[in-house]
């Protein structure tokens, strides 16, 4: 256990079918799950390291790993890819019935997903830089020049192509630092396998991820909705979020000027201060 902001971070892991998922959890009260996004070297932690100690002062907060990232197991086409299930079985082993979901990008997809497939599971929605349920939601070229730089980096995981996916990621370039670069690197090449395992989805012919079969589902979502992009996102465009808003019933949009990918992380006191008022104020 360590002091973070002057709140206890405690470390863990609980086995779920097919995986043992590492998580880290601070604070009390209502539950609050940060869901962090894809690319190599990518954690709980290091994904909301701005975020865990100020939401633990109002809430339970509880920063997961999903599985072939961080600490926890990696996937395999044997173990399968569904990080809603993951996700609504880590909440049976914690106990919790209802949490707020916050997802970053590809924990967005995750955060959506639950609320349309389990929507008493959520009590509130929050994503941030997470693309629509949509074909085509990227831009009709294909991808974007920030998801070109993360699927290079996931083949080629050095200092140099990690420095290039921090910087994608950031408007403020400050932000963007050789130590992240180089944390993100040594953390992803810890685990070969999570790298083998992301970059394995793309061999063979393609395929239409799960996620966005659920385009025509979003007006389903019952949970209060906070959908917060970059203006200057470069990895996934804010069109995205307004889809999102547009399709679900109970939301509302915050779009961050000189802001990039992490929006939770260069934004990160506005972004504290939205999400606690958002979850205590519904």
């Amino acid at each position: 256990m360590t002091d973070t902001n002057a709140v206890q971070v405690a470390a863990g892991f609980v086995d779920v079918p097919n995986f043992r998922v590492h998580y880290v959890e601070a604070g009390t009260g209502h539950p609050v799950v940060l869901l962090h996004g894809s690319g190599p070297g990518a954690t709980g932690t290091t994904n909301f390291a701005p975020n865990i100690g100020p939401l633990a002062e109002k809430f339970r907060v509880i920063a997961v790993d999903m599985p072939g990232w961080g600490e926890s197991d990696t996937q395999t086409e044997e173990t399968g890819r569904d990080h809603v299930r993951v996700l609504v079985d880590l909440l049976d082993k914690l106990g919790i019935d209802k949490a707020a979901l916050v997802g970053n990008s590809m924990g967005g997809t995750t955060a959506v997903s639950t609320a349309i497939l389990h929507p008493d599971r959520v009590s509130h929605l929050i994503t941030m830089g997470t693309p629509a349920p949509l074909q085509g939601a990227f831009s009709p070229s294909g991808l974007t020049e920030g998801l070109k730089i993360l699927m290079h980096a996931y083949r080629e995981p050095t200092p140099e192509n990690m420095k290039r996916l921090v910087q994608v990621m950031c408007f403020d370039q400050q932000v963007a630092t050789d130590e992240l670069a180089q944390a993100r690197s040594a953390a992803a090449l810890a685990r070969p396998e999570h790298l083998d395992s992301w970059n394995s989805q793309f061999d063979g012919p393609p395929r239409i991820p799960p996620y966005f079969e659920l385009a025509g589902r979003m007006g389903a979502i019952i949970a209060p909705s906070l959908i917060i992009h970059g203006r200057d996102d470069r990895v996934v465009h804010y069109e995205n979020s307004l889809h999102l808003v547009t399709r679900i019933p109970d939301s509302r949009m915050v779009l961050f000027n000189r802001c990039g990918h992490w929006a939770q992380i260069e934004h990160a006191t506005e972004f504290n201060r939205l999400v606690s008022g958002f979850v205590v104020g519904q």
